[in-house]
């Protein structure tokens, strides 16, 4: 009794197991660094909504007249804490992007808050947090790159056809962050 095709028929299934495991690893790895970046981009987020209510409350104080302001803040806060798909929470960061930036606008009027510390300290936070979130998106972005290369290139179409992976969408800037900020020093 010869051996030779079972052999051949055992190694031809070992390499093809080896392969399409090889491929469904690499897919997945690409696709758990998605998820990866996209959590630093979550944890930014929360970062700099954490530092928003003591913001609040330290411009309270100086506003008496901007509660309209204000409102808008806390409102985008809560909707980026609240949002649950990555749309969601790009959706809610711009709202909250902008909201910031009025209430910025509107410290301006302030000159007693533009001075005071705790203002000045938070608001190098928040910035710093920007800076931070600029950072984790771009980082993200690169990672679908990299995942999108993986699903849509030969021979990793096939494979990801045959698991189910799909191509992602890049982290895109909301609309509302082309709209160039209208700031008064007066």
């Amino acid at each position: 009794m010869d051996n030779k095709p079972v052999m051949i028929i055992v190694a031809a299934v070992a390499i093809a197991v080896f392969i399409f495991g090889g491929f469904y690893n690499s897919l997945n790895s690409a696709k758990i660094e998605v998820e990866t970046q996209y959590s630093q981009i979550e944890n930014q987020i929360q970062r700099r909504a954490d530092l928003i209510p003591n913001l609040v409350s330290t411009v309270k104080g100086y506003m008496q007249y901007e509660e309209r302001v204000l409102t808008e803040v806390t409102e985008a806060r809560t909707k980026i804490l609240n949002a649950g798909t990555p749309e969601a929470k790009n959706a809610a960061d711009g709202e909250l992007t902008a909201a910031l930036g009025r209430l910025i606008a509107v410290s301006e009027n302030y000159p007693a808050l533009k001075s005071d510390t705790h203002f000045t300290e938070l608001m190098r936070e928040i910035s710093g947090s920007e800076n931070r979130i600029a950072v984790a998106r771009r980082d993200y972005n690169s990672a679908i790159r990299e995942y999108n290369l993986e699903v849509e290139n030969f021979p990793g179409n096939i494979f990801a056809k045959i698991f189910g992976f799909k191509s992602m969408n890049q982290f895109e800037a909301a609309e509302s962050a082309h709209e160039v900020p209208q700031v008064s020093f007066e």
